[in-house]
Parts: C-alpha cells; structure tokens; sequence
C-alpha cells in the first residue's frame, strides 16, 4: 500500500433483486476517521455492518457516505407513500399551470424519489440487503483508495523534489558554517583593535574569544539533525503505513530547528546574512511540505 491522500471520490452502482443500491463517497482531509451517513430509514439497521467495512479500509478522513436503493417495483402495495406522492403529482400540476408548460408527471421519476417507495411500520428490515450493501461499499471503498492512491503518489513525487532541496540548503549551510570560525577571529580582531585603539592584543585571548563567540553561534548540530530528518522523511513517504500524522510531528521538529539556525546567525555580519538567506530558504520548503503532509493519510 502506498502512500495516500485523504482527499477522493468514488460513486459505485449494483444490481440485485431488491433493487439498484447506489454507493457515493466524498473524502477530504481530518485529523482522524470522521464518518458521516446518509441513508434511507430502511438501511439503518445496517449502518454499524457498513461503518466497520469502512474502518477496515479507510485509517483517516472526513467521509461523506450516501447510500440510496432504487427498487424496480414495490415489493407490497403499502410499500408506496400515496402521500408522498400526492404532493408530488400536485406540485407538477402547479408548476406546469404556473409557468405555462406542458408535460406529464413521469411515474418513474416520481417511483425513484427518497421516501417514495417504503417498508411498512411494522415490517421487520430486510436481511437479504445486508451481504450486497457490504459488497457495494466494499467495491466503493476500494474505487475511493485507488483515487486517493495517484493524488498520493504525485503528492509524494513533489515532496521528494522539496526534499532534495531542503537538503541541499543544509549542506550549503554546512559548508559557509566550516570557515565561520576564522570569520569569526577576524571579525573579533578588528572589533577588539577599533576598542582598544591600536593597544596589544594576546593572541590566546583573542583566541578564548573567538572560541567562545563561534561556540554560541554554532550550527552544527542543527544542520545534523536536519539533514537527519530529510533522511527521516524519505522513509516516511516510501513507507507502506499510515505517514501523515507522523510526518506532521517530523515537519514540526525541521521547523524548530530553521529557527533555532536563524536565532543563532543573527547579527554575525555577511556570513550570518548569507547563512540566514538559506534557512529561510529551508523553513519555506517546511512550511510547503507540512501543507502537503497534512492531507496525506
């Protein structure tokens, strides 16, 4: 199983001796497995069979499930709601007289209306209904992950292309951070002589010094941890599992991280300009794969 979005739809039509059972499900993104019915009274006997088949293929989204049954014929003569369909036939009539058009109600059209053709009161739910309603919502769900399998796939292929180059800002960062510390010295010196106004300056001190400012504006460990994470994310999208919570918490640590590089390189004059040029680079790059991670399943 790859890697999938939340987001797809999927409509699934079969056939049986009751009738046409119709199976439509919209999906977008949540948090987790949110589940919303829209079923004919007769087929809520049957909601928990049809809310477990969905759990054993869907892990998370917010799905809207319409199942309708067209049946062909009536299966009792109290089966059809004379009300119902008195109404229907009267608002035709009004309609046509009101807009000058002509026309018969068509019986058909009227017969597939919700709420026209129904089980008595007393009538006990119809058990045969069960083992095709499943079926049908199996096939559905199967229609809907495939859709949500080739969104996930182009998803996956552009946050592959963000995260090469998120990588590549590290490794730039890496490379301006290994003469920082001759920077560093030089740039002390000459704020040490601009003080001091020519006096001496002893070169271990100037050393302890530089020491200690590159020390604090060292990025090392950030940068390792960063390009940790990409390898991390890598995996995350050729995994099989469900990757997008996990991928939200990972996001969530590359982005303190561009920020902890930026607090860090403030102040440090062309080097530190240079350095915070290509975090800011890297925390747009999380920012655009945390957006993408969060329709991913």
């Amino acid at each position: 199983m790859s890697v999938r979005s939340m987001t797809g739809f999927a409509r699934v039509r079969r056939e049986t001796p009751e009738g046409e059972i119709v199976v439509s499900i919209k999906s977008v993104n949540h948090r987790g497995l949110d589940m919303h019915f829209h079923l004919p009274p007769e087929l809520d006997p049957f909601e928990t069979a049809i809310r477990n088949a969905v759990k054993a293929k869907v892990a998370r989204g917010h799905l809207q499930i319409n199942i309708a049954i067209n049946r062909a014929v009536a299966a009792d003569p109290s089966s059809l709601n004379r009300p119902l369909l008195q109404a229907y036939l009267q608002a035709f009539r009004a309609a046509a007289e009101e807009f000058g058009l002509k026309g018969e109600p068509d019986l058909n059209a009227a017969l597939r209306l919700p709420g026209m053709l129904q089980a008595g009161e007393k009538a006990e739910p119809d058990a045969a209904l069960e083992q095709p309603l499943i079926e049908a919502t199996g096939e559905a769900l199967d229609v809907l992950n495939r859709f949500r399998e080739r969104e996930g796939a182009a998803m996956t292929a552009e946050m592959r292309t963000r995260c090469a180059a998120l990588c590549d800002l590290a490794v730039q960062m890496e490379q301006i951070r290994s003469s920082a510390t001759a920077a560093f010295q030089k740039r002390l010196s000459e704020r040490l002589r601009e003080l001091l106004r020519g006096a001496a300056i002893e070169p271990q001190r100037l050393a302890q010094e530089a020491a200690m400012l590159a020390e604090r504006s060292d990025i090392s460990e950030e940068l390792v941890r960063l390009k940790t994470h990409t390898g991390q994310l890598e995996k995350l999208l050729d995994s099989s599992s469900e990757a997008g919570k996990q991928l939200d918490f990972l996001l969530q640590e590359m982005n303190r991280e561009a920020n902890t590089i930026l607090s860090k390189t403030g102040g440090l004059g062309e080097l530190g300009l240079t350095i915070t040029d290509r975090a800011l680079a890297a925390k747009a790059e999380i920012d655009k794969l945390r957006e993408q991670s969060l329709n991913l399943e």
